[in-house]
């Protein structure tokens, strides 16, 4: 294929930045910031919407030499559910094998990644309050989505996909030489399109959008990125805190003295464990609502097949379930064992008494 492609890589990076975020009190404190909602157009349906609407901000360019210097644009989004992202928009033109290459230097970019911390971590202390218990946490997710102008493509997108599948697949894994008929297959196995001038294909680490207005489309694969990003980060925090439920529970064992003295700071802190992970949860899983079978809502089904949000919602499930019953059983140990010890002592009481009234 000899056609030079115009294309836009958005290179996206999300953070855990804190337990919630007052989207309403961080947009009186930013000049540049917007609420991201989306168009009423044929595509979606009224009722399809972020509940709330994340707040988008436009942050300023690179400094001179920095590895982000190629970035026409750069945005920050933030989420109620404590969550940030940091977007550059990288300008693109040439064939669909340099497209590969560009898109394989792109992924896993540690250096893009460090620049999107770094700018996280600069708008934290401005955000203030507006952030509960705000931590920026070690682990980010990245994506990129790659939005084509149809007009440079040789024929409709359709016939590119049927007839083009392999390179369509070198550019979603990133080159690294020809791929095996299973692997292509697997790269652009979640395709969709609402026209024959428009394609989405959606695959683990990268999406391509071949629209006149991506805009929508590529906003929902960002905000899906960042909760896989909060599914991650929330069973990461439910491993450790089993991991500490164990030996909480192990520690109620250690013979009496042990056992007849609560481990009041430890379950205090395991209740408020469960109480964030179960409002993070809902939170996460319910911020965008689908109604009706519309081109919006199966792109959203789509990538949330590819991402397998389904098995992350079963796991974090699973986990608090266990957590919920590692409390219940500890409470019940530590209450038990208090009542047989009183137990004795009233026993020992009676003999007590009967003693000393056989002596009189």
């Amino acid at each position: 294929m000899t056609a030079r492609l115009t294309a836009v890589c958005h290179l996206t990076y999300a953070f855990e930045v804190g337990l919630a975020i007052d989207l309403d009190a961080c947009d009186r404190l930013l000049a540049a910031a917007s609420r991201q909602t989306v168009r009423n157009s044929r595509r979606v349906p009224r009722h399809f919407n972020y509940r709330p609407p994340p707040l988008r901000v436009a942050d300023a360019g690179p400094g001179p030499g920095a590895p982000t210097a190629a970035a026409a644009k750069i945005e920050i989004v933030l989420l109620d559910f404590g969550a940030a992202a940091v977007t550059y928009q990288i300008p693109f033109e040439g064939s669909a094998a340099d497209l590969a290459v560009h898109s394989e230097r792109l992924q896993a970019n540690e250096a893009f990644e460090r620049d999107a911390g770094l700018r996280i971590d600069t708008l934290l202390p401005t955000l203030g309050t507006a952030v509960s218990r705000p931590n920026r946490a070690p682990v980010s997710e990245d994506y990129l989505v790659i939005t084509i102008d149809p007009a440079t493509l040789p024929g409709d997108s359709e016939t590119w996909l049927r007839e083009r599948t392999g390179e369509f697949a070198a550019v979603l894994r990133g080159g690294g030489g020809p791929l095996s008929a299973e692997e292509v297959g697997d790269a652009v196995a979640e395709h969709l399109a609402f026209s024959t001038s428009d394609l989405t294909v959606i695959d683990w680490n990268a999406a391509i959008i071949v629209d006149r207005e991506p805009d929508d489309t590529r906003q929902l694969l960002e905000f899906a990125n960042v909760q896989l990003l909060e599914l991650r980060h929330l069973d990461g925090e439910l491993d450790r805190a089993l991991e500490r439920a164990y030996d909480m529970l192990a520690r109620v064992d250690r013979g009496w003295r042990h056992s007849l003295r609560p481990p009041a700071a430890a379950l205090r802190h395991l209740g408020e464990l469960q109480m964030d992970a179960a409002a993070l949860f809902e939170r996460v899983s319910s911020a965008v609502k689908l109604v009706g079978d519309q081109f919006f809502g199966r792109v959203y089904l789509a990538v949330s097949r590819r991402f397998h949000f389904a098995a992350w919602d079963r796991a974090i499930a699973r986990k608090l379930d266990v957590l919920d019953g590692i409390y219940q059983k500890v409470g019940d140990r530590v209450t038990a064992r208090r009542l047989e010890v009183l137990e004795w002592i009233v026993i020992i009481l009676i003999a007590t008494e009967l003693m000393l009234a056989l002596a009189d």
